[in-house]
């Protein structure tokens, strides 16, 4: 092996969560900071723990709550065809009307 080219390998490197605890391993880096370990991720402690990232969680909910509310105000696509077709035969009405007036 050549000399000098491998990066210094810590055998009492430390792993700090944000939850607090922390966990001794061996690595090139002496500390390494994260948001989940083992201590505190849900798969492992059958907790239900939501990590929210720049609110995403809640601008998720937020965009939820509001297709609530519009789906419920819209209506369907049946109701808009629907009133489609009547103003569609009402123009074709008048446009018959019209036509029978002319020629009288």
């Amino acid at each position: 092996m050549k000399k000098d080219i491998h990066p210094k390998y810590h055998e009492d490197a430390q792993i700090v969560c944000v939850c607090g605890a922390i966990h001794k391993i061996g690595s090139t880096q002496k500390e390494i900071h994260v948001e989940i370990c083992s201590a505190c991720h849900p798969f492992y402690t059958g907790k239900e723990k939501l990590v929210d990232t720049a609110g995403r969680v809640d601008r998720f909910k937020k965009q939820q709550e509001l297709q609530k509310k519009t789906s419920a105000v819209r209506k369907g696509k049946a109701d808009k065809k629907k009133r489609a077709a009547v103003r569609k035969t009402e123009k074709e009405k008048a446009k018959i009307k019209a036509e029978i007036e002319s020629n009288k």
